[in-house]
């Protein structure tokens, strides 16, 4: 059941971003291929093998081929992408670096630690990649252009399942459809008065050089995700994965200035801006969670409980309870339904919490379990309702439970095949040359060299 390469090469094309990304550049100048009059450098494929590895993933023994192939197949793409006038815009481009760039600081913990591996500001380490960004963004928008109109029957798919030999059936461990719809009781205003005014007393104490924000985050705060970094974080004004409270506030503030205390969705934050440039910033806050008492746990669990009774029911579905009733931001968008790696609502037991998977030893398929206390992992305290949508046991792939998966393999397959077939028409209208030793080492480049 491979699915062939052609189908993923854009998510693994060179991107311009990676040779800098190396403690130890490696140095290798030769041209290793020439596509119409785009030069691929050796020095680009051996930097990407060692970026690649350096986040984790596997490299196979040929994978110094594999990127060559790719890279080549990018660039008779991007060519033909430029040909048919596709619109690529420099928004696109800018919105695309920007978010490598976020990436790379997280891995390396700050712009400064970042550009002291890179040897380059943000900035030059921005212009030097954005052609190869370009390109990459060319080839992207061809190969889906190529593939776009391509659909799949059930014929097709259950030929598709035919064709994989039963020895070769993958194993599946039991997956399940989890939905969650959770209620953060409100602190008594008492106690949000009180944690107010600790945090205008932190801002005092920063103030006046009795501790740094620094010494008094790691201390203090009770986010986990900033603690041992002092409570810093890079942010963009324009990411839509934080608080709108946190960033107009943060974004207010002048380099070194700290915020009074500000109420977000998580709790409440003093804010110091660190330092700015455009709309990225680097800031350091301190967060407090307003701790809720019993009663208020217990009103939270009336609340809850008769949501439940409305969903059994039948006056009104999960889905519709999550949207109108769910704290859980994600609710309001995709539904309550947890989603899988593969952005499906099927998830397995790794991926869930170990109060979670407690509660699900005690129900059946079908059922709503009453209201339960919940931690978030912010720490936060609350109470959720979890229904158990559905439950496969550990199973070979197969028709009846796996349809859908399937059904995507057999589509992949099909685009693969589809984009095959394009190269095959259009290569011979480009021209491209392999170094001799690169082609002796790569048979899989074989198909690159012109007929005679």
């Amino acid at each position: 059941m491979q699915i062939r390469r052609y189908t993923l090469l854009v998510g693994m094309l060179l991107t311009g971003l990676c040779g800098w990304a190396q403690p130890k550049k490696v140095v290798a100048d030769k041209v290793t291929a020439i596509v119409g009059d785009r030069i691929i450098l050796l020095s680009d494929i051996k930097n990407s093998l060692a970026d690649i590895a350096r986040q984790g993933s596997a490299i196979p023994e040929n994978g110094e081929c594999i990127l060559t192939e790719q890279a080549i197949i990018s660039k008779v793409m991007m060519l033909q992408a430029m040909k048919d006038s596709l619109p690529v815009t420099d928004d696109e481009i800018e919105a695309d670096l920007d978010n490598r760039i976020r990436s790379y600081i997280n891995q390396f913990g700050s712009q400064e630690a970042l550009e002291e591996v890179a040897g380059k500001t943000i900035y030059q380490i921005k212009d030097d990649a954005r052609e190869s960004v370009r390109e990459q963004k060319l080839a992207q928008a061809m190969q889906k252009k190529i593939v776009e109109n391509v659909r799949i029957t059930p014929n097709e798919v259950k030929a598709y399942f035919e064709k994989i030999p039963k020895d070769s059936l993958p194993f599946y461990e039991s997956e399940l459809e989890i939905g969650q719809i959770i209620v953060y009781p409100k602190a008594a205003r008492e106690i949000e008065q009180y944690i107010v005014g600790e945090m205008n007393n932190y801002k005092k104490q920063i103030e006046s050089k009795v501790v740094t924000f620094d010494q008094l985050a790691k201390r203090v705060t009770e986010d986990p995700g900033s603690k041992e970094r002092g409570g810093q974080y890079q942010i963009n004004r324009t990411e839509k994965t934080w608080d709108p409270i946190f960033l107009s506030t943060a974004f207010r503030l002048k380099e070194g200035e700290i915020s009074s205390p500000v109420k977000s969705k998580f709790g409440f934050h003093i804010i110091q801006m660190v330092q700015r440039n455009g709309d990225d910033a680097v800031v350091r806050h301190i967060l407090r969670i307003p701790p809720v008492t019993e009663d208020e746990i217990q009103g939270a669990k009336v609340k809850l409980d008769s949501v439940r009774n409305k969903v059994i029911n039948g006056n009104l579905t999960f889905n519709e309870a999550g949207t109108k009733y769910s704290d859980d931001e994600s609710a309001k968008y995709t539904g309550p339904y947890l989603t899988g790696r593969d952005g499906s609502t099927f998830v397995t037991i790794d991926m869930l919490d170990k109060a979670m998977v407690g509660l699900l030893t005690k129900m059946k398929v079908g059922e709503y379990s009453k209201p339960v206390e919940y931690e978030s992992e912010q720490g936060k305290k609350g109470v959720r309702i979890v229904h158990l949508k559905s439950r496969t046991e550990p199973h070979r792939l197969n028709m009846n439970d796996d349809y859908s998966k399937i059904s995507q393999f057999a589509l992949e397959e099909k685009k693969s095949k589809t984009l095959d077939k394009w190269l095959q028409g259009h290569l011979p209208m480009y021209y491209v040359n392999i170094d001799p030793q690169t082609a002796e080492d790569c048979p899989l480049l074989k198909k690159f060299e012109p007929k005679n």
